[in-house]
């Protein structure tokens, strides 16, 4: 048996003190705690009862850890609260499966870091009210940086050009994120606004307007069967004179007829859809 062996050997045999309910334990006794359980965790073998033991009540002990790093964003609501604890718990036990006495650093300051860093990873893929990607959220948040910066050195809105100085991108890049940073929050149609006159009304009522090209929509779907039920020619008159825009010449070229008689065939087929449109349910 070597040095190292034995040293392993007789760390291991310290029995670890049993905590029945590691998570009433004072942030205090929790940082002493710790650096025994982790002494311990880096000997035993994983897998073992007493490895999970030792893993679980460090888990347990440092929670405290995980509701100080949420309560920064206690703005968010009481039930998204919850799950920014349940998140931030990841955080803590990647930073107790990474976490090394031997750095001489305190467990404390290695693992908000962690539980931090999966916090806004949990809020920067979730928050946004429709899906943008990452590249753009990354590219929201420079911005908002850069902007803030800029109109406090120059006392107003920073133009495209000096963000995109500042930032390093293009004028078409800010310009992208700008627009993305639309998609970070939204508002219902229904959501209720109230006037001066306390009359309420809904935010549909104040946007958008009758799209003008529905009636199109209508009459596509009316003259599709009529045009179906032309024969070839006229079918290609049509399609020549009003997709291709080709000039009554040009199709008689086409088709080697006259160009008067381009105008009276587009005359009829034009009559004969209109009256189709005109009769039909």
């Amino acid at each position: 048996m070597t040095v190292t062996e034995a040293t392993k050997t007789q760390t291991a045999a310290v029995a670890l003190p049993e905590i029945t309910d590691p998570s009433r334990v004072t942030p205090k006794d929790a940082r002493q705690l710790s650096k025994l359980f982790f002494d311990q965790l880096a000997v035993l073998e994983e897998g073992t009862p007493e490895y999970q033991y030792a893993r679980n009540t460090l888990i347990e002990m440092n929670t405290s850890l995980v509701r100080f790093a949420a309560a920064r964003f206690r703005s968010r609501g009481r039930d998204e609260l919850e799950d920014v604890v349940q998140v931030g718990t990841i955080g803590l036990i990647k930073a107790i499966d990474r976490f090394d006495l031997t750095r001489e650093v305190e467990f404390t300051s290695f693992a908000i870091p962690y539980i931090v860093g999966e916090i806004k990873r949990f809020f920067r893929d979730t928050s946004w009210a429709v899906h943008v990607p990452r590249r753009l959220q990354e590219a929201r948040i420079h911005l908002a940086k850069a902007t803030e910066e800029l109109r406090s050195r120059l006392g107003r809105t920073p133009t495209v050009k000096e963000l995109s100085q500042l930032m390093g991108l293009s004028e078409e890049e800010v310009n992208e994120a700008r627009i993305a940073s639309n998609g970070y929050k939204s508002a219902s149609l229904d959501a209720t606004i109230s006037s001066n006159n306390d009359d309420e009304a809904a935010l549909a009522d104040f946007i958008g307007a009758e799209d003008g090209a529905l009636q199109l929509v209508e009459d596509f779907n009316a003259l599709a069967p009529l045009i179906a039920r032309l024969d070839d020619r006229e079918r290609l008159i049509i399609h020549m004179r009003f997709v291709d825009e080709c000039t009554q010449a040009q199709i008689g070229e086409h088709l080697g007829i006259s160009q008067m008689h381009v105008s009276r065939l587009l005359s009829r087929t034009i009559a004969t859809l209109r009256t189709g449109m005109l009769t039909s349910d």
